[in-house]
């Protein structure tokens, strides 16, 4: 099936962001009166929509659900300064952005938006999900919940003095830019040893497996600092929407027992896996019973019951 995808841009606080839109395929069980969901989902640890989110896109395309995929400010083909810096908060306020957005795209049914993350985009799923009444899902994979509790499960892996030297880092990258200097940059991803973000076994062949064109290997260094007072888990029970929780039980990046706590305070449907946090992209082992689980858990919660009538003239 030809999947249609259409070039989109949105305004997030005064910055034009960059999408993808895929109105889905022509008949689907998902259609209402009121117009068909509409799934918006961003990547997560300085990642970009060309860097594995189009084979999800395409297969819930396919499936009659409409997706909108977007790049936060600062990161791909979005707009925004200072480029490859990563603010928890500005990254909800662009899914908040994305979700309006989307509500705008030809077809949608604005009261029945499905939220999806991976990564550290899973955890912006459940804080922007919390307390809004327009949501129809998540699905939050292999999600980042807790920073300090990511922090705690890489230090076997880093060693004290790894982690030491990045905080400083990253404070002086942080201290830089309130007195106007540019930031200090660190690769997204290397290999174990070496002074990158995320340097565990296998991560970085793994990454850049997944690379997009607009991807680039470099975030700054005052991530850290960010992802120690992130606490998505904290918004789980606030989110009255079905949640599917998909989690990596080897993941070696974010933590799965996190995950699992963040999974039963938001009354989750929580699949396990049997493999790494890269292993559920396209191309790996578990992307197709991923995103079967997730195109099942959409039907069951999403789809509409068609009359008997209607079904026989379609």
């Amino acid at each position: 099936m030809t999947t249609t995808r259409q070039n989109v841009t949105f305004d997030s606080l005064g910055t034009t962001c960059d999408a993808w839109f895929y109105p889905g395929a022509e008949r689907s069980p998902f259609d209402a009166s009121t117009g068909r969901p509409v799934v918006v989902m961003a990547h997560g640890f300085a990642g970009t929509k060309d860097s594995g989110l189009d084979p999800y896109a395409r297969r819930m395309a396919d499936a009659g659900l409409a997706v909108f995929a977007f790049d936060y400010r600062g990161f791909g083909l979005s707009g925004g300064e200072p480029r490859q810096r990563i603010s928890m908060r500005a990254q909800a306020e662009d899914y908040r952005s994305a979700i309006v957005a989307a509500k705008r795209q030809p077809g949608i049914d604005p009261g029945r938006v499905i939220l999806w993350g991976i990564s550290q985009s899973g955890g912006h799923a459940l804080i922007v999900a919390g307390g809004r009444s327009d949501i129809a899902a998540v699905i939050s994979m292999v999600p980042l919940v807790n920073g300090l509790s990511a922090g705690v499960h890489h230090y076997p892996q880093v060693g004290a003095a790894s982690m030491l030297r990045s905080t400083v880092v990253g404070i002086g990258s942080a201290l830089g830019a309130k007195a106007g200097r540019a930031p200090t940059m660190m690769p997204v991803v290397g290999r174990p040893g070496e002074k990158a973000a995320l340097t565990s076994p296998g991560f970085y062949e793994d990454y850049l497996e997944i690379a997009g064109p607009s991807w680039r290997n470099e975030v700054d260094a005052s991530v850290g600092l960010e992802l120690g007072s992130f606490r998505a888990d904290k918004a789980a029970e606030d989110v009255d929407a079905p949640v599917l929780m998909q989690i990596a039980d080897f993941d070696q990046g974010a933590p799965p027992h996190a995950a699992a706590k963040a999974g039963f305070k938001a009354r989750a449907e929580v699949r396990h896996y049997p493999c790494d946090h890269f292993d559920v992209f396209e191309g790996k082992d578990w992307f197709e019973t991923a995103v079967a689980h997730q195109i099942s858990f959409l039907t069951r919660h999403l789809t509409v019951e068609v009359p008997a009538a209607e079904a026989a003239a379609r």
